[in-house]
């Protein structure tokens, strides 16, 4: 049976046009003057824009992949292709015992994948969510199978057996590698590991994605010193994950790649608070990198305890990102323990005011109790305005990233709003963006970046997924005091030529995949 998207008027190719799209199967086979034919199922689109579906190029829906909420989140944004394996912790290679202990605030539980690599977390996917999954070899991932616990550097023969686990991945399908070099193991690893690990990936014409050394803001200048490094030992293609700074640093260091010869591009989402593990800032790294038991152990001891007050703590005041103002600035978004559920939502100062102790106290208290698995929204000392994130977006070399992380009853709302925002925000309200240029930043180039193959336009021969938006009425519901707000205007979804999304239902067929890399063709 045909589906005949009808009326609608078709952004694609930096134009706008008034055209109908016809599709077979899986794919787009005319775009124009379509007239219809007797068994038709007809999409009326009057009114509305036909758009290639949206690419997050830096999600964490990793572990949840048949979460009919999530997906509906996802689809309610436009978004069908989610890139996952982000910020170097997942679950492939190994058993994903890695990502389940360390990144469980992040990722959640994977419900169905247990070991066969890249591949086997590809094949997961197949036939079991309305979503598109594409996945990065996780570097410290790799490093955890080959390494373990530690924190000492990796010698030649351990970075060369991570390099045949990175080589592997590659081909079973990854887009690429990822770091994440402020979390554990990656804040251990040299840019020398880094750089062959890169190797396998330049071979096989991935990206290196990489959620940068350092903190970023005003420290940008070292995360990016080291990815010119990177780059320049092995040949790679890099992306920057959520580049946070102001527009000025932001443009500087990218002009100082391309000068160097580095061929970049960066994500970034309409946000100034971020949000991640409550350990990582919290937490020494030496302390992290040991196993979870271990830690709520050494936490929960007196000693240990005494120690950090005296040691550690004093440290977080001189953080560039954080400062003294910390308790005020962290909101807690997850917290595994039951028993500390009514602390959601409020501030570590709030949240030890009522517990009736500091806010050290009610740190390792929390951690403790929750065996780690705590996230958090994170504010920034120095708040973007809407105008200064503009002038970041207007970037060539800007994709549209989410970061999007649905574990938590009070999450950030970036995981339900950042695609509806950048429309309605960046497109009709302050306006950044054409249409044409915003399928350019959130579907046309990241689909050829990430080497998803023949996505992200509308035209014949190329996968039909796909949306339908209202222009006038496209817009975000999600903030940082009622999170969950799905997106609106947005009610007709394609993936692989099969409505998922129609008339705001979320449909029972299944049809995303496990995408394999592959380059676009001519």
């Amino acid at each position: 049976m045909r589906v005949l998207m009808r009326g609608g008027s078709v952004v694609d190719d930096g134009v706008v046009r008034r055209a109908d799209v016809a599709i077979e199967g899986t794919t787009i086979t005319e775009v124009g003057d379509v007239v219809p034919s007797t068994g038709d199922q007809v999409i009326e689109c009057h009114g509305r824009l036909v758009l290639p579906g949206f690419v997050d190029v830096h999600s964490h829906a990793d572990g949840l992949v048949e979460d009919g909420d999530v997906q509906r989140a996802l689809l309610k944004q436009g978004v069908t292709t989610v890139v996952t394996g982000q910020d170097g912790v997942s679950y492939a290679p190994g058993n994903g015992e890695y990502a389940r202990s360390y990144f469980a605030a992040i990722n959640g539980g994977h419900p169905r994948y247990d070991g066969g690599g890249v591949a086997g977390y590809l094949a997961a996917v197949e036939g079991r969510s309305r979503l598109n999954f594409a996945y990065l070899v996780p570097a410290g991932t790799v490093h955890s199978e080959v390494c373990g616990r530690s924190s000492a550097p990796a010698d030649e023969s351990q970075i060369a057996r991570m390099a045949a686990l990175v080589e592997e991945g590659m081909r079973e399908g990854a887009v690429g590698l990822s770091t994440g070099l402020d979390y554990v193991p990656g804040i251990f690893a040299t840019a020398e590991e880094i750089a062959a690990l890169c190797m396998p990936v330049a071979v096989a014409g991935g990206l290196y994605v990489t959620h940068m050394r350092g903190g970023y803001e005003a420290n940008s200048a070292a995360g990016i010193a080291e990815i010119v490094h990177i780059a320049a030992e092995s040949g790679v293609r890099v992306h920057i994950s959520h580049f946070h700074a102001q527009a000025a640093i932001i443009r500087s260091q990218l002009q100082l790649l391309r000068s160097s010869g580095v061929d970049a591009t960066f994500d970034a989402y309409p946000y100034t608070r971020g949000c991640t593990l409550l350990a990582m800032p919290l937490l020494p790294p030496e302390l992290s990198v040991l196993p979870v038991e271990t830690v709520v152990r050494l936490i929960s001891a007196p000693g240990e305890r005494a120690r950090m007050r005296r040691d550690w703590f004093p440290t977080i005041q001189h953080n560039a990102s954080l400062g003294p103002e910390w308790p005020s600035m962290i909101t807690l978004a997850h917290i595994a323990a039951p028993e500390f559920a009514w602390a959601h939502g409020l501030t570590l100062e709030a949240a030890a005011a009522h517990a009736g102790t500091d806010e050290i106290g009610i740190t390792l208290d929390l951690l403790a109790a929750s065996h780690l698995e705590v996230n958090a929204v994170m504010a920034v000392r120095h708040q973007r305005s809407v105008a200064e994130l503009a002038t970041i977006f207007s970037h060539e070399g800007h994709m549209g990233g989410s970061d999007g992380i649905f574990i938590g009853a009070h999450p950030h709302p970036r995981a339900r709003g950042t695609f509806a925002r950048y429309l309605r925000e960046y497109v009709r309200e302050t306006p950044t963006w054409s249409w044409p240029e915003a399928v350019q930043h959130l579907s046309t180039a990241p689909a050829a970046r990430f080497s998803l193959g023949q996505r992200g336009r509308i035209a014949p021969g190329w996968v039909a997924d796909l949306i339908v938006v209202d222009p006038r009425t496209v817009a975000d519901t999600a903030t940082y005091e009622k999170p969950l707000g799905e997106a609106v205007g947005i009610d007709d979804v394609l993936v692989a030529g099969q409505p998922v999304l129609a008339g705001g239902r979320l449909a029972t067929i299944t049809p995303g995949r496990g995408l394999r890399r592959e380059h676009t063709k001519s």
